[in-house]
């Protein structure tokens, strides 16, 4: 097929932490791509999903939430973030209806807002995506739409729910028709462009969160170690995940192990159905403290690192 007959283009997803980006996204390509938990600032890194419309294929980029950072490694995925933005063809800004209306002066509220100022600087116009409207009242969202677009900066409004899929093929639809004339970047039958060892760690990552949301705080990571294909057709492999101290640890592994072991047997299911073959998963839970700080940490999710 002739590049002029086919577009492709990079969507950026932005918003403040927990808006549902990886939840949009994964919605917008058809299959799970970007993990997703209650915990505030799961996407630690830009994740690519691959979406055909047509014969136009639309790179959506899952980015971290920008919020006011308070670390390096919050610096990081702020970074991640608005470069994800600077580079695409068309931005989606994704915003917690219910949270930003229900509370104008709380966190999602300044966040958005922030990143709306962000927008404005940055002189790039954007779509604005009211995501989980069926949790508000119909009558509070035209107001909302209103208040965040001030300046016009949005050049579509859309009202969906990210988990339902309700309007979702809306947003599909404007973003396809904002892609460039061009060749495909990936295969048609691609959905992520995400290592596959680096994506096995972030399905781990997301059933920790999932297990021990209440519980495990903000510092864990998960990283593949060894990936051995077997002659039977199956894969071995073997993660860590690292957390900051001992009584971190005690709560991975739990009473007699059995945290960790549902945590690996969760992992492992999804990874079988997503792999198509038997998985062998290992989990290893040790102790790093200050791993956050770590060089080698943001180069193996794909963050620059941030100087002090």
């Amino acid at each position: 097929m002739s590049a002029v007959d086919t577009r492709c283009g990079f969507a950026a997803v932005i918003g403040a932490p927990n808006a549902g980006k990886s939840t949009l996204v994964n919605a917008l390509v058809g299959s799970k791509v970007s993990i997703v938990s209650p915990k505030v600032q799961t996407t630690r890194m830009r994740v690519r999903g691959v979406a055909m419309r047509g014969e136009t294929q639309i790179v959506f980029v899952d980015t971290p939430g920008i919020f006011e950072p308070r670390r390096r490694l919050d610096r990081a995925m702020v970074n991640a973030a608005w470069a994800g933005a600077g580079e695409a063809d068309a931005i989606l800004l994704l915003v917690d209806a219910p949270a930003v209306a229900a509370n104008p002066d709380g966190l999602a509220a300044r966040d958005t807002q922030s990143i709306v100022e962000g927008l404005k600087q940055s002189k790039r116009r954007a779509a604005l995506v009211l995501n989980k409207v069926d949790d508000m009242p119909r009558a509070d969202l035209l107001p909302l739409a209103e208040k965040l677009n001030d300046s016009d900066l949005f050049e579509q409004v859309f009202m969906v729910s990210a988990l339902t899929g309700d309007h979702v093929e809306d947003v599909a639809r404007w973003t396809a028709a904002k892609m460039p004339e061009g060749p495909w970047l990936y295969p048609e039958d691609q959905a992520a462009d995400i290592p596959m060892r680096l994506l096995a760690a972030e399905i781990t990552r997301e059933k920790l969160y999932l297990r021990l949301h209440d519980e495990l705080p903000y510092a864990t990571m998960v990283e593949t170690e060894n990936w051995e294909e077997r002659k039977d057709g199956s894969v071995k492999i073997d993660q860590v995940i690292y957390v900051e101290r001992d009584g971190q640890k005690a709560i991975v592994l739990g009473k007699g192990g059995r945290a960790v072991k549902a945590i690996g047997e969760a992992s492992r299911k999804e990874l079988e159905e997503m792999l198509g073959r038997r998985v062998h998963l290992f989990l290893f839970v040790k102790v790093r403290e200050n791993w956050a700080n770590a060089r080698d940490h943001y180069t193996s999710i794909g963050l620059e690192y941030p100087e002090e």
